[in-house]
């Protein structure tokens, strides 16, 4: 059990993560890949991806075991993270005792290679060999479905603030899921091991992530600044509708009805979403958003609030029944799938 103690001030400075955190879910991804749990939601994507992943898959998941210890300095709280290269960067910058102690650490629950002694004193050769290998998973594994993935945590983000604005932060606390307990003044999070993390007045991030599973997960140094990565609902067919192996057209039936941009707004409003993230989250101009937005909106299939000169799109009854006869259609049910 992970016992996550608040102070009142910590209270008041809890936040929800601005995005996807590269690291955490090349990470947390690698450490999936490698399990044999959660099949209805990782499966197609773990038959997907291990035939693309030769040498990086090897590097890294000697490093990140799928179950005990693994290294706090692979996901930095430190430094620019805003790109996958300024996160790699801030990775390869960590000082050299700290690797020595981190690795150290890890040797002491499972052999490691020779490459890691080199690792762990600080060695350019070293260092390079696996920024390169976070370079290519990435490329390999995580960009064919970062839209995706992106789009997801953006959904979840939006629930979240939700959550926040009719309870507050202890409602935000409490909805984290089946595996976290608020029992003021005490967070409680299903953990493999017995730890404790006491904020001290420096809040707590809670950091969603696409490949965290099953279980919410967080630093094993307590005197880093406090982060809670925490799983999400996923769509049963992810790995199917993601990229990796959508259709040649790449147009599903929905996006053939509305236009593919107009039907990805609609899935972002399911749980609402800002002219600004859903831009972020379909990679498109903020122009573009308010454009399409108003064709969805004059259909009916959307409304709008507006509130401190920002705009927050939400679908309506008849557009969140399309999304559901979308579901239907693909034989997804409500287009959650329930842990395994």
């Amino acid at each position: 059990m992970l016992r996550i103690h608040f102070t009142p001030e910590d209270l008041t400075r809890v936040r929800v993560a601005p995005g996807p955190d590269f690291l955490w879910e090349i990470t947390n991804s690698v450490q999936t890949l490698q399990r044999t749990d959660g099949e209805r939601v990782f499966g197609a994507w773990r038959r997907w991806v291990r035939p693309r992943l030769p040498e990086s898959r090897r590097l890294l998941s000697l490093l990140l075991p799928p179950h005990g210890y693994s290294p706090d300095f692979l996901t930095p709280t430190s430094g620019d993270r805003t790109t996958l290269g300024a996160a790699v960067d801030t990775l390869l910058g960590t000082p050299r005792p700290r690797l020595r102690a981190e690795l150290t650490r890890l040797a002491a629950t499972r052999r490691l290679p020779g490459w890691a002694a080199a690792l762990a004193e600080g060695d350019p050769d070293a260092l390079a060999r696996l920024g390169k290998a976070l370079h290519a998973y990435q490329a390999e594994a995580l960009v064919p479905h970062w839209r995706h993935v992106r789009a997801a945590l953006e959904a979840d983000r939006a629930l979240r603030a939700r959550q926040l604005m009719d309870g507050g932060t202890e409602a935000l606390l409490a909805g984290l899921g089946p595996d976290v307990k608020w029992r003021p003044p005490v967070l409680e999070v299903t953990y493999p091991v017995d730890q404790h993390l006491r904020l001290n007045g420096r809040g707590l991030v809670l950091q969603p992530s696409f490949f965290c599973w099953p279980t919410p997960t967080t630093l094993a140094d307590s005197a880093l600044p406090p982060v809670l990565v925490h799983p999400i609902q996923h769509a049963a067919d992810w790995a199917d509708t993601a990229g990796a192996t959508e259709p040649a057209t790449g147009r599903s039936p929905l996006g053939r009805l509305l236009g593919q941009t107009r039907a990805d707004l609609l899935r972002a409003t399911r749980t609402g979403c800002s002219t600004v993230e859903a831009a972020r989250m379909l990679q498109v101009t903020h122009p573009a958003v308010s454009q399409h937005m108003n064709v969805l909106r004059g259909a009916g299939l959307t409304t709008t609030v507006r509130t401190a000169g920002r705009a927050f799109h939400v679908a309506t009854a008849e557009g969140r029944a399309l999304l559901a006869a979308e579901n239907r259609r693909a034989g997804r049910g409500p287009g959650v799938n329930p842990r395994p």
